[in-house]
């Protein structure tokens, strides 16, 4: 790869940011007929674990019905599951199968050393495809948010759309280019997995603080910090060396319906990003949170639950 290529491509990574052994995951144990455990006193709150296609653990939550529409959630990078507590909890999304994990290399999900664990768009493909055996979702809707729109597209490029309901993308990542994503955030790329102590805790919750228009509050902050420094500095190093730059005819060719939702005031992902998606594809529409930055479903997540769940009900309708 030339260097001015990896350059871009690092930056694009941070970006990316945000915004979640065996040979199959989709026939594996893991992915069998044993009951999943729930959680002792969180609300029937089921534990979801399961081995992507090259070993690696993914550990995850599910609520509701069985039977009931299915949404995944999928974080952005340095995020995790905890994310989507607020979707978890909101009463317009009751109805509903909710689903999230953790992304390889973040949360409680296994944490590759090797940069090569995260270059691959087919690895991130793969571990959706395993969660959504084990979980044994039928015909879900993907919610991606920043890296998670990348995910939702490398799944598309390496799975198809037709075993999916609709897609709903969150200041999302689906083309790593210049003109597309901010300064500000491919700066982060290289402070943020600095190998300076020092610099690399800074960057972090700036990083964090840049995500939100409306700044959570302290005890929120600092659960997010913490799981910010959990990730693996090695899932950017080898991100900025992918080879799939470019998601879009991937969103282009799905044949579903699709929810592009954007912070007016996002810092990290311009609002271009998703006003392309919109223009290449004819089932799209696209909703702008005018009190948001980054991260629209934390930020005014009433909004975004009464949206996403009229979503979710009208492509099961399709």
């Amino acid at each position: 790869m030339q260097s001015s290529r990896r350059r871009f491509l690092a930056g694009a990574a941070g970006i990316a940011a945000m915004a979640m052994g065996r040979s199959n995951a989709a026939t594996s144990t893991d992915a069998g007929s044993q009951p999943l455990p729930v959680i002792a006193g969180s609300n029937s709150l089921e534990a979801l674990t399961v081995s992507s296609a090259d070993g690696t653990k993914l550990t995850g939550v599910m609520r509701g019905d069985p039977q009931a529409p299915e949404i995944l959630f999928i974080h952005g990078l340095r995020q995790s599951r905890l994310s989507w507590d607020k979707q978890f909890a909101d009463p317009a999304l009751a109805s509903f199968r909710l689903v999230s994990f953790d992304l390889r290399g973040h949360g409680d999900s296994d944490k590759p050393v090797a940069p090569e664990a995260y270059a691959d768009a087919d690895r991130w493909a793969d571990d959706v495809a395993a969660v959504i055996a084990r979980a044994k979702l039928r015909r879900p809707v993907l919610v991606g948010w920043s890296l998670g729109g990348y995910v939702v597209g490398a799944y598309l490029r390496r799975y198809g759309g037709k075993s999916l309901a609709g897609i709903n993308l969150v200041d999302a990542v689906t083309k790593l280019s210049a003109e597309l994503l901010t300064d500000e955030a491919g700066a982060f790329t290289r402070t943020t997995t600095s190998h300076d102590l020092a610099e690399r805790t800074g960057a972090t919750a700036d990083f964090l603080a840049a995500c939100f228009h409306q700044q959570p509050a302290a005890d929120e902050m600092r659960r997010m910090l913490v799981i910010n420094g959990m990730t693996a500095r090695a899932v950017n190093e080898g991100f900025i060396k992918t080879e799939t730059s470019d998601l879009e005819p991937m969103f282009k060719q799905f044949a579903g319906p699709i929810l592009l939702t954007h912070g007016q005031h996002d810092r990290l992902v311009r609002l271009a990003m998703s006003e392309r998606i919109k223009a290449l594809h004819q089932n799209s529409r696209l909703s702008v949170f005018d009190a948001s930055g980054h991260s629209p479903f934390f930020e005014e997540p009433a909004r975004y639950g009464r949206e996403l769940a009229d979503f979710v009900t009208a492509a099961n309708k399709g």
